[in-house]
């Protein structure tokens, strides 16, 4: 948040006021995931270039999904995940969200490629 001083030079509070992860709920058709960190290193302690890390498709896990949205009849659609699952997510879109080091992607229901069933 920014706010104009009497002296006119600008305040600026912490970038994120979120303290836990828990805390942020999804409206609509929104959907809170976590992107898997790729592998940095093997097995044997050699460790691996970023380049080796670019997944075609990064995937993620969903830590909360909302309610789901209103099609054009006024008719709910729930969205369709659940904390829990695993999904391919495009390589783009989203709004990233920074809790500590951790950081999670809030994106529509509908930009969720895939379901990973394992």
């Amino acid at each position: 948040m920014v706010r104009p001083l009497a002296s006119g030079q600008i305040n600026r509070q912490s970038a994120s006021s979120i303290r836990n992860i828990k805390s942020v709920v999804p409206l609509l058709d929104r959907v809170l995931v976590q992107r898997f960190k790729p592998e940095t290193k093997t097995a044997s302690g050699i460790f691996l270039p970023s380049s080796s890390n670019q997944t075609p498709l990064p995937e993620a896990s969903v830590i909360a999904a909302g309610p789901g949205a209103t099609d054009k009849d006024g008719k709910l659609v729930p969205t369709s995940v659940q904390p829990g699952d695993k999904v391919l997510l495009p390589s783009w879109g989203g709004n990233s969200i920074k809790v500590g080091e951790e950081e999670y992607l809030l994106i529509r229901d509908s930009e969720i490629l895939a379901k990973i069933n394992e």
